[in-house]
């Protein structure tokens, strides 16, 4: 049963620009402890010998329970969470673990694999191209590191961090990938079918969040485990960590291909499982819905020469998906979607002659000091903005200020820093409110003296 809290949240929401993600500070905290529900620690039986713990770490990990032994789906970052789950999944069944199926290759599915071995080595399942999922480059670790620690807000304090969407803030990754544990069994083709411990069970080929995702598919419990390509949030289409382009349409295609199954039960990759059978499919027919409407409206905005800042404002979800819950943008965002579809689809390049050569940020700078009637002006403007509430237009307005010499750049780190706190406060998402805060709390560290800007 929701609370009357999250259900006046809901009635609240429509007023709420699907281009942007901040409201009142006290409904954006409101909403992100609601969200916070959705990974509370306990094991839930999803329907007979099947059982997903929740909340161990950021994932799910799963317990299907066969004649003689058990399959695990998923294992969480490390060891020590995975052995946490594993100790609260046997008070259902103590039977030895005789497969694992790793539903994609990011860490938090893959990293506590050997918490589940006991005298006997399991059969590892995963798709062929198994580690295919980052989508980075691997020269650019150092940069993805920095993005990441802020998109999760790990160097946040208590009294600062509310969660990360779909998945709790403070999470045990000191062992992450120690337990990890290489696939034995590589799928390829589109399905697999099988049966393990007497369980009939079938892994289907469904790229989404990476290339090499699979769903399981248990067609005598009507039970599918989605993986990351379903949680109950609007699903990040683009991470602001840094990611390659996460082909939408085929992550929308094969979102249908698993509403198609008509499951009974459904268990996302994170958050809680949905356990009414129509609740199960419309969710992902919705889901897939919303995210092909996003590709279409992004595709139509292209093709009308509209720039991916003016498209992420204009595109927003048909009206009867909004509000959904499991659509509320906790994690991804419509607006960060639409740039990654422009750029994934077309590159960096908005087709306005005056976007090829900018003026280089200093100089730009410049001539707005010029315009604003120079740089104590400009300054003014900025301090005004903060003043009024205007925390985008005074984060922007300091982003100028910081390039001119004869500037006080103090103060324009400090409206920076006040800005960013500003945005943060009024932020339910929750990648964007620990980006907002992880760099607001790296300026006033000082760690960001040379590349701040």
């Amino acid at each position: 049963m929701k609370s009357l809290r999250f259900i006046l949240m809901l009635l609240v929401l429509p007023a709420v620009s699907y281009a942007d993600t901040q409201v009142d500070p006290d409904l954006a905290l409101q909403m992100l402890q609601d969200q916070e529900r959705q990974f509370e620690q306990g094991v839930i039986e999803v329907a007979p010998n099947v059982f997903t713990a929740v909340g161990y770490h950021g994932a799910n990990t799963s317990m299907i329970v066969g004649d003689d032994g058990v399959i695990i789906v998923d294992t969480l970052m490390g060891p020590t969470a995975a052995g946490n789950a594993l100790k609260a999944l046997r008070e259902y069944s103590d039977k030895p673990v005789v497969a694992i199926v790793y539903t994609h290759s990011h860490g938090d599915h893959t990293g506590g694999a050997a918490a589940f071995v006991g005298s006997k080595q399991p059969e590892v399942y995963a798709m062929a191209n198994f580690g295919n999922a980052e989508g980075v480059d691997s020269s650019l670790g150092p940069i993805s590191a920095i993005r990441g620690v802020r998109q999760f807000g790990r160097d946040l304090s208590g009294d600062e961090v509310t969660n990360r969407g779909v998945a709790p803030a403070g999470t045990i990754d000191f062992d992450r990938a120690q337990g990890h544990l290489p696939p034995t069994f590589l799928l390829s083709g589109d399905s697999y079918k099988t049966r393990i411990a007497g369980v009939e069970i079938e892994m289907h080929s469904v790229a989404g969040e990476t290339d090499d995702a699979l769903f399981v598919w248990l067609p005598e419990q009507k039970v599918l485990f989605s993986g990351d390509n379903f949680y109950q949030s609007f699903p990040n289409l683009y991470a602001i960590r840094g990611t390659g382009y996460r082909d939408v349409r085929n992550w929308s295609e094969g979102v249908a291909k698993m509403a198609s199954f008509e499951p009974d039960r459904l268990v996302p990759g994170h958050t809680m499982p949905i356990l009414e059978a129509v609740q199960a499919t419309t969710a992902l027919r919705d889901y897939s819905e919303a995210i092909a409407s996003v590709f279409e409206q992004t595709v139509a905005g292209m093709n009308q020469g509209k720039s991916p800042n003016l498209i992420a404002h204009e595109v927003e979800l048909p009206e009867h998906l909004q509000n959904k819950p499991y659509l509320i943008e906790f994690y991804g965002t419509v607006s960060n979607a639409v740039k990654a579809i422009y750029s994934g689809l077309l590159g960096w390049y908005d087709g306005n002659p005056t976007s090829l050569n900018p003026l280089a940020p200093r100089a730009e700078a410049e001539q707005m000091a010029k315009l604003a009637g120079g740089s104590e002006q400009l300054t003014q403007a900025m301090l005004d903005a903060y003043d009024a509430g205007e925390y985008q237009w005074a984060l922007e307005l300091a982003d100028q200020v910081k390039w001119l010499e004869n500037a006080d750049l103090l103060l324009a780190r400090q409206i920076k820093i006040q800005a960013l706190r500003g945005l943060a406060e009024r932020e339910y998402n929750a990648p964007n409110r620990n980006y907002y805060l992880s760099y607001a709390k790296e300026l006033e560290s000082g760690s960001l003296d040379e590349i701040w800007f």
